[in-house]
This record gives structure tokens, C-alpha cells and sequence, in this order.
């Protein structure tokens, strides 16, 4: 096929922005927490003259918070994160006056380069997933410039308290610490969207399947509990002793990575820490193993150790690779260590409604920084109770449970 013919098989721009305005129209319709803050934005524009700076997922129910941003007032500069970019969200939000980088299958470098375009931008506020941003702001000594911003992850939370602590000289409200979005999207979302990711990218069963679970944090639990509801047999992998008493009590094997490597067929790591799945556990793992991590960043699996120590790989399609050592074994990794419920074949995320509900926990978060930043102390700190309490009351109201 010529080059030329191969550029008419694909979708031209235009195609990817009609497409992703038919994905974003019917998340629309399902997100009534973000309907109705749009018309409230609408009224009182808390972001005119403000200038957002985004690095989060970019999928339909992104867009869907950034249309909610932008209806109060706020200029959006934004990209996605590594590897979970979809072009046709992409090119919907480009048509809709914003500013977007990134692509499905850009490098890490890119992805990085795309980073730096947001922050060249000169946003006084961000929104961010992974302290990404807030790191490069520190690194460019610009953090005069910044009201302050959100935080989407626990991983971005640890790095707000560890490196950045202390150099982050305006507030940051750290979404995940929230108990609303621990219940409702990390806990019951990531653990659905997990669960059926994994289904739908192996084509795998669950019933009788032995999982282990790496980390029984708000995400673990979920995956855990899925899991089990599904018939899988599940262990669960914790250092924190109290975390790890409640799994036990919760009726789960709970054992070290190590010693419970031969016994597991499928490994989902779900800590957001580096170095997790180990080449110690994954040498003692039997043939035809199952890696996948749903953490924010692509560093739980040693994917490093795990590909120098293979002596053939093969792509089985964009969401499965497997790797071949040499006593004759092999492992299955997915979506390359990335986040598979996201950056997997087919990404779906989490459900429609919990990130109605954790995406208006973010519009109210940025509101609060916008209008209120003075009273509020610097660095990282919880979503403030109030906010939590109007969004549960109103998330109770949308599924009908006095009914």
C-alpha cells in the first residue's frame, strides 16, 4: 500500500471530532451532577480571567468536566497522561476553543514535551493528576504565578507530601483524600472498571481463577472485592499491618508478593508506589502469568527487569505482550505496565456516575482555590468537609436511595 493510500484509511480530524462528539454527547446526558453545576457556573463565572492548567486522562468524561470548567469562565490548557489519550475526545476539545496536547501514541518523552507545553502556557491554576505539574512549576521556579490548583491521586498526593513538601507555596486540595471519591470511584469504580477490564482485554474468565492483589488501599479493596463477587479466588499482598488486618478479616489470603508468586495466575498491583512486583516474585511465578497494574504511574511492575530478563517478547495485540524466559516459562503483561483500565484495548475507565461525582468533587475543589485561596494554607490538604457533604447529599438525590 503507498503512502498515500494509507493516509486515506485514516480518520481525518474532522471524523475525530464528530466521533468524539457522539461519545462526549451520551456521557453528557448521564453526568447530572456536572448539568447542573454548568448552569450554576454559568451564573456566577468563579474562573473569568483564570487560565486552568490540566494533566489528567483525556476521555469523554474529561471533556465533560472541562465544557464545566470552561462554562465559568475558565481558559483550559490541558493534556493527558501517558499512554490513556484518546485522539477523537482530543479533537472535539480542540474544537471547542481549548487548548489540547497529546495523542494516543505519544512517547514518554513527548508526553513530558507536552507537559512542559501546558506549564508554557502560564496557567494560575492547575489541575493535576500525579503531581506532574506542580513539580514542573517547582522546577521552574514559578510558583509565584500559581492561586493554586487540585490533585487528583494518591500517588500525586504522596509526592505533594514527600519531595514537594514544603516548596508548594499555595494550596492544593488532594482529591483522593476524600472519603466520598474513596467510596464511590476508587473502591466500587476502579474495582468495577478493573474487573472488567481485565475481562474484556484477555477474554479471561474469573470464576476459579486465583488473583493476587497488590495493595489493599481504596482501589485494592475494590479489586479485591469485584473479584470475589465474580468467583475468583483472591490474596492480597499489603505491608501495612492494619490494611493488611483488615483483609484478613475481610476473608482474604494475605501473604508477601514472594511467597504467594507460584500460587497466583493473574498479579494486579494497585498501590501507586514504585518497585511493588518485583523480579524476585516474578521469577517464582508459573507459565503463562498475568501482569497488569491500575496505579497512576507505570512503576509498580519492574517492566525494566522483567523485559532484560526475557529472552524473546511479542506483541499479542496494543494491550498484551508476552515474554519468554529462558527455563521455558513466559508472562503476560498488559498495556505495558500502564494503567490497563485506561490505557488498555478499548479504554472505558470508570463508571459514568462515580466520576459524575468525582468530577464535581474537582469543579467545587477548584472554585473553592479560585474564590476563597487565601484561606486556605499552603501545600496539600483534604477536600474541605463541606464540599463532601453537598456533593453525598446531592449524588443520594440522582440515584433515587430514599425511594
Amino acid at each position: 500500500m503507498s503512502t498515500a493510500e494509507q493516509q486515506s484509511t485514516q480518520p481525518s480530524s474532522t471524523d475525530l471530532a464528530e466521533k468524539g462528539a457522539a461519545r462526549v454527547e451520551w456521557i453528557r446526558s448521564r453526568m447530572p451532577l456536572l448539568a447542573a453545576m454548568r448552569e450554576e457556573f454559568a451564573e456566577r463565572q468563579p474562573f473569568a480571567g483564570r487560565r486552568i492548567g490540566m494533566s489528567l486522562h483525556i476521555e469523554p468524561k474529561t471533556a465533560v468536566l472541562l465544557e464545566t470548567l470552561q462554562a465559568g469562565g475558565a481558559e483550559i490548557v490541558s493534556t493527558g497522561n501517558h499512554g490513556s489519550t484518546q485522539d477523537d475526545v482530543v479533537a472535539f476539545l480542540l474544537g471547542q476553543g481549548m487548548t489540547v496536547f497529546g495523542s494516543r501514541d505519544d512517547t514518554l518523552e513527548q508526553h513530558h514535551l507536552n507537559l512542559a507545553g501546558v506549564l508554557d502556557a502560564a496557567p494560575d491554576m492547575l489541575l493535576d493528576n500525579g503531581g506532574d505539574l506542580a513539580a514542573g512549576i517547582v522546577a521552574r521556579g514559578a510558583t509565584a504565578s500559581i492561586l493554586g490548583g487540585t490533585e487528583e491521586t494518591t500517588s500525586g498526593g504522596d509526592r505533594l507530601r514527600s519531595e514537594l513538601a514544603g516548596v508548594i507555596p499555595f494550596p492544593v486540595i488532594v482529591i483522593n483524600d476524600s472519603l466520598l471519591k474513596a467510596i464511590g470511584e476508587n473502591k466500587h469504580a476502579v474495582g468495577q472498571s478493573v474487573v472488567e477490564s481485565f475481562m474484556r482485554i484477555t477474554n479471561l474468565m474469573v470464576p476459579g481463577r486465583r488473583f493476587v492483589v497488590v495493595g489493599y488501599g481504596w482501589c485494592g479493596r475494590g479489586v479485591a472485592h469485584y473479584l470475589r463477587a465474580l468467583g475468583g479466588k483472591v490474596a492480597v499482598v499489603e505491608v501495612d499491618e492494619l490494611k493488611a488486618f483488615e483483609a484478613a478479616l475481610d476473608g482474604f489470603r494475605v501473604s508477601t508478593a514472594v511467597d504467594v508468586a507460584p500460587w497466583g495466575d493473574v498479579f494486579i498491583t494497585a498501590t501507586g508506589h514504585a518497585d511493588v512486583l518485583t523480579m524476585d516474585a516474578i521469577e517464582r511465578m508459573h507459565d503463562g502469568a498475568v501482569l497488569a497494574n491500575c496505579g497512576h504511574f507505570p512503576w509498580e511492575i519492574d517492566v525494566a527487569g522483567l523485559r532484560a530478563a526475557a529472552v524473546a517478547s511479542r506483541e499479542i495485540d496494543d494491550a498484551i505482550e508476552r515474554l519468554d524466559f529462558a527455563d521455558g516459562r513466559h508472562v503476560i503483561l498488559l498495556a505495558g505496565g500502564r494503567m490497563f483500565n485506561l490505557a488498555g484495548r478499548e479504554p472505558k475507565g470508570n463508571s459514568l456516575e462515580s466520576m459524575d461525582l468525582g468530577f464535581l468533587l474537582q469543579t467545587l475543589s477548584l472554585e473553592r482555590v479560585a474564590t476563597a485561596a487565601a484561606s486556605l494554607a499552603p501545600g496539600a490538604q483534604p477536600v474541605p468537609d463541606d464540599i463532601d457533604r453537598t456533593i453525598a447529599r446531592r449524588m443520594l438525590a440522582t440515584m433515587h436511595a430514599a425511594e
